[in-house]
């Protein structure tokens, strides 16, 4: 097709998606694609990269193809596109999901050339029958949307994607279109390698976000700061990524206890949970999502205003694919990262068992999530440079490294050393055998290379491995060294690097943090409490529940138990979702009872101008829940306590503690059915008046010296207790 003027572009971009204007580098790659070129397209999320295959294929004659790896994306597609024409044939898509009716339909709109837009899986385009279709058509181009895919050093790499240049060549050539968000120089020439465009013309789009923070946070009680930063930020979408989908269940769970309207996502749910808590986090009914990387694809909130990693992630590109769904309409985006090198050990680990070559390449994407974490440099200057971006601003203002600056010293020799020990090792050889070199490490790599002979070797000995995997990552952004992209990570000097060489010039270089490992006991002691009791606060909150409890006619444990009020005193609870966080104090007791301590409260630490800990002792999800859900439902359907017992393995004593617990904390339980066949009638009349007109505590010993211990037992009169203050309590 000749060359459409820049008027005739705009007139169709206006009359077929009713935009005055391009964004970005939209125009140029459109008119790349109407000329019959090859095209490849790197531009991040958000910058419109659908429109680029889009206008096109409308504008050239034949159909589109369009090679996508997600059928609910397929799906997403073709919707918007029909929404846009008044021909839903314009836009089709062959998959899996469609049945032997749909695709004669599809088939039958294509061959009429009502099609422009085919959206095909790869799993579908190696099918036989499918090529032999596709042959007969006049294609105008193909376009393989995610094509990160292709490569093995791609985030989210598919086997099948490394097929689509033999099928391609099979059905018929025709210029071929590759778009992805994220691709690091390496991963852009293998895709180009791959699909046998070389000649592409590129079209990078900056993957600068300005407007999103980065941090790196050490993972040391990381559940209770995500509590602590979710509450500070109150209302705010977000989401959190875990690498398992039991610990994805269980955060969702702790932060669902803690007040926090939040819900689990991962592939093992099934389909219907899984979209169903997707349309909640969309629709806002629920403010976090707690998600492994399933969650994601083709998510377009646009006020996502916080990520956050629970878990660091395999590869930076998967860290700048997940950070990068906050702040999309460009508002506030945080993205905090909690790191731990267990972590990364852990990942080790799984790597283990896979092919050698597969490990290799884990391995190095690991070893540059490390660096990213680790260092002290500006986090947005490293993680452009991973996508080979030079990003010259001195301080963006907008990471903790930045805020935050590390002491710096002068690194001119160092960098001198470092320089020198690469061409001695006639830059062959990745970081990690470098620094052993340096710091004299004669590992079995360097002497099997006879290393330990030449005359650089031991000349870094003063520091250690971790200090000169430092330098190498600082000469990487100065570019003084680069990694080679066909044997990835081997260690070649720049003209910039030999220049120095020639003649040394001052470079300040900063030191690594040096994260604190995780506590492993950390999480199991959250809700332990360290602040002493406020003494004046509890007598006034004992002095309200005694008011409370002579205008209910109730004795005061009932309202609340003194263990309760104590909590009251450490947390200074004023809002009902606090209240709800205090010990002994479910939502029912919360909203029942919970108004008036909290405007006293209120009040006290306004007068008395308290700061509240703001690290509020967390609720610990309890691991029994699942028991305490199981006891609910079996009072309910009244089975028998010892049955319960036995299903669940429980003495008797055990049982009431649990159901004590239960009812203690604003839940209703009828258990009358087994009180009537263990007590009868004048015995549970007697224990009833008992704590309603004289008890003043809910002691049990108290209760049997009053009743008479011979005559009745501690079950008997716990069982009572907690009918009283099921009925007239909850």
């Amino acid at each position: 097709m000749a060359k459409e003027t820049h008027k005739s572009l705009t007139e169709n971009l206006k009359k077929y998606f009713g935009f005055s204007t391009f964004k970005g580098n939209q125009e140029p790659i459109i008119q790349n694609v109407l000329e019959g070129k090859n095209t490849f397209v790197l531009m991040p999320t958000g910058g419109g990269k659908s429109l680029c295959y889009q206008l096109p294929a409308l504008l050239l004659g034949g159909t589109a193809i369009i090679i996508s790896p997600l059928i609910a994306l397929m799906k997403n597609q073709v919707d918007t596109m029909r929404n846009f024409m008044s021909e839903d044939g314009v836009a089709h898509f062959m998959n899996s999901s469609l049945n032997k009716v749909q695709i004669v339909k599809v088939k039958e709109d294509i061959l009429s050339g009502k099609t422009k837009l085919l959206y095909v899986a790869p799993e579908s385009l190696t099918k036989d029958e499918n090529i032999q279709f596709l042959r007969q058509l006049k294609i105008s181009f193909y376009a393989i949307d995610e094509a990160h895919c292709i490569s093995e050093w791609g985030h989210d790499f598919r086997p099948e994607y490394r097929r689509i240049r033999p099928i391609i060549t099979e059905i018929g050539d025709a210029p071929i279109m590759a778009l992805t968000a994220t691709a690091t120089p390496k991963v852009q020439h293998d895709i180009q390698k791959n699909l046998g465009m070389l000649d592409a013309q590129v079209f990078k789009a900056s993957f600068n976000r300005p407007n999103l923070y980065y941090e790196v946070r050490p993972k040391v009680n990381a559940e209770k700061e995500i509590i602590k930063y979710i509450k500070n930020n109150s209302g705010k979408s977000g989401i959190i990524y875990c690498l398992s989908r039991k610990k994805v269940e269980e955060l969702a769970e702790q932060l669902l206890i803690n007040g926090i309207k939040a819900l689990p996502y991962h592939a093992g749910m099934d389909a219907a949970t899984r979209s169903g808590n997707q349309d909640k986090f969309l629709m806002e009914e629920a403010d976090v999502i707690v998600a492994t990387i399933a969650f994601g694809m083709g998510i377009d909130k646009p006020d996502v205003r916080y990520v956050i990693h629970y878990d660091i992630p395999k590869s930076l590109e998967g860290y700048y694919q997940e950070t990068g769904r906050a702040g999309r309409d460009g508002g506030e985006g945080n993205c905090i990262t909690f790191y731990s090198y267990k972590d990364i050990q852990k990942l080790e680990k799984f790597m283990q068992g896979k092919p050698v070559a597969e490990q290799e390449i884990g391995k190095q994407l690991l070893l540059e999530t490390v660096a990213y974490a680790e260092s002290a440099l500006c986090r947005r200057k490293l993680l452009l440079h991973y996508f080979g971006e030079a990003y010259t601003v001195e301080n963006c203002e907008t990471c903790d490294n930045c805020r935050h600056p590390k002491s710096q010293f002068e690194g001119d020799h160092y960098l001198v050393t470092l320089l020198g020990a690469i061409i001695e090792l006639q830059e062959k050889f990745k970081g990690e055998h470098v620094a052993n070199f340096l710091t004299g490490n004669a590992d079995s790599a360097i002497k099997s290379y006879k290393h330990h002979r030449l005359e650089m070797f031991g000349t870094g000995d003063e520091k250690d491995a971790r200090f000169w995997s430092m330098v190498i990552r600082q000469a990487l952004v100065a570019g003084l060294i680069q990694k080679e992209i066909e044997n990835y990570g081997l260690l070649k000097l720049t003209p910039k690097g030999h220049e120095f060489l020639e003649d040394p010039y001052s470079i300040l270089l900063t030191q690594d943090h040096e994260y604190g490992e995780e506590d492993d006991d950390a999480e199991m002691n959250l809700a332990g409490k360290s602040s002493t009791v406020d003494d004046e606060l509890f007598e006034i909150l004992k002095d309200l529940r005694k008011k409370i409890s002579k205008q209910k006619n109730l004795p005061p444990f009932v309202i609340f138990q003194d263990t309760s009020l104590e909590d009251m005193c450490i947390q200074y609870p004023v809002t009902m979702n606090e209240m709800q966080n205090i010990a002994g104090v479910g939502a029912g007791k919360a909203q029942r009872y919970g108004k008036e301590f909290i405007d006293v409260i209120r009040v006290y630490v306004e007068e008395k101008e308290i700061i509240r800990p703001q690290d509020m002792v967390v609720k610990s999800v309890v691991n029994k829940s699942g028991l305490k859900v199981y006891i609910i439902q079996a009072i309910d359907r009244q089975i028998a306590l010892e049955d319960i017992c036995e299903a669940k393995n429980l003495d008797i004593p055990e049982l009431l503690t649990e159901i004590e617990a239960i009812v203690n904390s604003g839940t209703k339980l009828n258990l009358d059915y087994y009180i009537n066949q263990v007590l009868d009638e004048d015995r549970r009349d007697e224990i009833y008046a008992y704590y309603k007109d004289d008890a003043e505590t809910e002691s049990i010993e108290d209760a049997l010296k009053v009743l008479g211990e011979d005559d009745f037992s501690e079950e008997d009169v716990r069982l009572m207790r907690v009918k009283f203050i099921s009925e007239l309590g909850n």
